[in-house]
């Protein structure tokens, strides 16, 4: 799959070790999931385009580098891409952000929308869809057929943990998108939840277990 790129950093794994811990409490988990977003859009920027600009130091005037091409919409799928909003937000400030809600019918495991707004202008911008858990790909796909049909083009898809089925689903339903994964797990079980995964990640990152 050659729209997907999974993350060998070390810091990343040590970060997703310590989220996988069922004893890392709300805060520390909800911190964890902020650092390693930060830490893979490091890398998902690695490609944006440059331009020269002139700018003047306290020193003199010089030509430097500065971020080019399309505007940015970050865009966390509800309610667990949340927790990843503040990461990328961290490296680019000016970003809009959107939302898409999908929840998970626990019968079908299929997605069921019940919310979108995304900017009108989104076929001007970069589309960062955020969520935490790439499980059986349903909702990944479903959000960024949206986001298509909203005029986006430009779409880069970023999540934690990742299982295979879901991976290879949403990588071949959009072949066209660059999807960045900081572990791939071994698999569904007959829940479809990931294992061995972290449980569930909104939970975990709200305080709502149990």
């Amino acid at each position: 799959m050659e729209n997907v790129m999974i993350m060998e950093h070390p810091l990343i794994k040590h970060k997703i070790t310590l989220l996988r811990d069922k004893n890392t409490g709300t805060m520390e988990f909800r911190n964890l999931i902020e650092e390693i977003t930060m830490l893979e859009a490091y890398e998902a920027f690695r490609n944006l385009p440059l331009k020269n600009v002139e700018v003047e130091t306290p020193i003199e005037k010089c030509i430097s580098p500065k971020i080019d091409g399309k505007k940015m919409v970050i865009i966390p799928i509800l309610r667990a891409g949340m927790g990843m909003v503040n990461g990328v937000h961290a490296m680019v400030p000016a970003a809009k952000v959107g939302h898409i809600g999908l929840a998970r019918n626990e019968v079908t495991h299929e997605p069921e929308s019940y919310y979108c707004k995304l900017p009108s202008d989104i076929s001007e911008r970069l589309a960062i869809v955020l969520d935490p858990m790439l499980a059986t790909g349903g909702s990944a796909v479903e959000a960024v057929n949206y986001i298509k049909e909203a005029g986006g083009s430009h779409i880069k898809f970023m999540c934690i943990i990742a299982a295979p089925e879901g991976l290879e689903k949403l990588a071949k339903a959009h072949p066209d998108i660059e999807i960045y994964v900081g572990n791939l797990d071994r698999g569904l079980n007959e829940n479809a939840y990931i294992c061995p995964g972290l449980g569930d990640a909104g939970d975990r990152i709200y305080g709502t277990l149990g």
